[in-house]
């Protein structure tokens, strides 16, 4: 049977207690002054099939909180679930939003490191979650590192595909079952699981505009 899990917005990583985020002065606005380097970065969901995937590009001096920001709208995420990076074994989340953390290791604050210090050569690698409930991974790659082009405003969406999962629905497994679902009209699920699905979505539906305005418009406020 489908499972599609019905989290509530800002569900909490387990044995963590988040509060309530505020506003940073640091939330990412369109670019306006000179850049020095541009990363172009590879951004793929995990496990999900067929691949949904983003290629984007943009200011290495973002801030890990910034490029968080960036990856919510290039995705497609509401952004009301809690996410944090990985990145050569290190754990980079908000910390303002936690009292303790039972784990033992207290993670780095993201806002205080930025993308070309963590990620200084093509091809290196990092890993972000989003929504610790369904348990999205996305594996982020580095293709390049280069100066801008004077014509061009960053951050920018390049190339992608598929649509972004609707939020909460049950992670990879439950989406894989979803789109099985909606695609047979005599599953059993069928009816039901069309009318929860957001209006108009479309699993194949990708549009590299789209992907840009969305990143280059005011952001909202992450987890």
């Amino acid at each position: 049977m489908l499972f599609v899990a019905q989290w509530k917005r800002g569900t909490p990583m387990a044995n963590q207690q988040p509060r309530r985020p505020a506003l940073r002065p640091e939330s990412r606005q369109k670019q306006s002054a000179p850049l020095d380097t541009v990363h172009r970065l590879k951004i793929t969901l995990r496990e999900v099939r067929p691949p949904v995937w983003r290629r984007i590009e943009v200011d290495s001096s973002l801030t890990l909180a910034e490029l968080a920001q960036l990856l919510t709208a290039a995705m497609g995420w509401d952004g009301y679930h809690l996410h944090q990076f990985e990145i050569a074994g290190a754990v980079y989340q908000r910390c303002d939003l936690f009292d303790d953390f039972p784990f033992g290791r207290r993670p780095l604050e993201e806002s205080e490191h930025r993308l070309g210090d963590v990620l200084e050569h093509v091809g290196d690698k990092a890993r972000w979650d989003y929504d610790f409930g369904d348990g999205w991974e996305h594996d982020i790659v580095v293709e390049s590192i280069g100066e801008p082009d004077p014509s061009v405003d960053y951050p920018r969406c390049v190339k992608g595909r598929r649509a972004c999962p609707p939020e909460d629905c049950g992670g990879s497994w439950g989406y894989a079952n979803l789109l099985e679902a909606i695609a047979d009209p005599n599953h059993d699920q069928h009816a039901e699981l069309t009318e929860w699905l957001p209006v108009n979505f479309e699993p194949e539906h990708f549009d590299a505009s789209e992907v840009t305005q969305a990143i280059q418009s005011p952001p909202i406020e992450l987890w």
